[in-house]
């Protein structure tokens, strides 16, 4: 609740954000190959091939592994690899010739893996039923953001506003449940190398230049940005194929 108060005020009494124009300004400008900006192009292989695996894994015919309590938890997680993947294709759209509208077809399987994770979430750790029921709810507010900030961008009154409420708001939620509420499976610490693989890629993004000149060009932030991103994924991955259901609590004897 606190998050949600203070994710409100922000919506509620912040002045309209514009996307800066600087954010497409990236280090990593080499050309390899006839592609343009390729480093940043060609990571996206990375969030590419994990998506896939993830999709693969989750709709191969013999579906013995991973293992579910309840088959809908399985949907539940291929719309986060479905995301993952179109991130990866969408990215590296973006990245050929950056600007807000190509930044749509970053931001939008972003937002639908993001609010996947989230319904997986209240699915585990809450109540089945009402996390396959927020599931395309939650799908449509991410992606409505997204539209609505470019919207306003091109109607001269750009407000990020709401895109940056759902990428804030579902980390605090995903968080406090992780702390708060029983795991129904093993392994669930994975889920916490996911944060550290997101906080380190939101560092290294913003680090984007530096890291090109520390490296003498070799790499730069959003480069590994995209490979960190690929990393938790897979991170994911190796949870779902890892864990086992946890035996139910023993009941007492009346």
């Amino acid at each position: 609740m606190p998050g949600l108060a203070i994710g409100l005020y922000f919506i509620l009494n912040a002045g309209r954000l514009a996307q800066p124009l600087s954010y497409h300004d990236f280090a990593d400008t080499r050309v390899l190959l006839g592609i343009p900006r390729a480093g940043d192009v060609l990571t996206n292989i990375a969030l590419v091939v994990v998506g896939a695996l993830g999709v693969w894994s989750l709709t191969r015919p013999n579906r013995d592994i991973p293992v579910f309590i309840n088959e809908r938890e399985r949907g539940l997680f291929l719309w986060f690899f479905v995301g993952v993947l179109l991130a990866g294709f969408g990215s590296g759209w973006y990245h050929l010739a950056p600007d807000n509208e190509s930044l749509v077809w970053d931001r939008v399987p972003m937002s639908i893996s993001f609010m996947s994770i989230v319904a997986v979430m209240i699915a585990e750790r809450v109540k089945l039923s009402l996390g396959a029921a927020l599931l395309f709810p939650l799908i449509a507010i991410g992606v409505g953001t997204v539209f609505w900030w470019i919207w306003t961008e091109q109607t001269g009154n750009g407000d990020l506003r709401p895109y940056l409420f759902v990428q804030f708001y579902p980390v605090v939620t995903i968080v406090l449940m992780l702390l708060l509420l029983p795991a129904p499976y093993t392994h669930s610490k994975y889920y916490w190398g996911l944060f550290v693989f997101y906080a380190a890629a939101k560092v290294v993004e913003m680090l984007d230049h530096r890291i090109f000149d520390l490296t003498q060009g070799v790499v730069s932030g959003h480069n590994l940005k995209h490979l960190l991103a690929a990393a938790g994924t897979a991170w994911v991955l190796r949870m779902l194929l890892l864990r086992q259901p946890r035996p139910a609590p023993a009941q007492e004897a009346p």
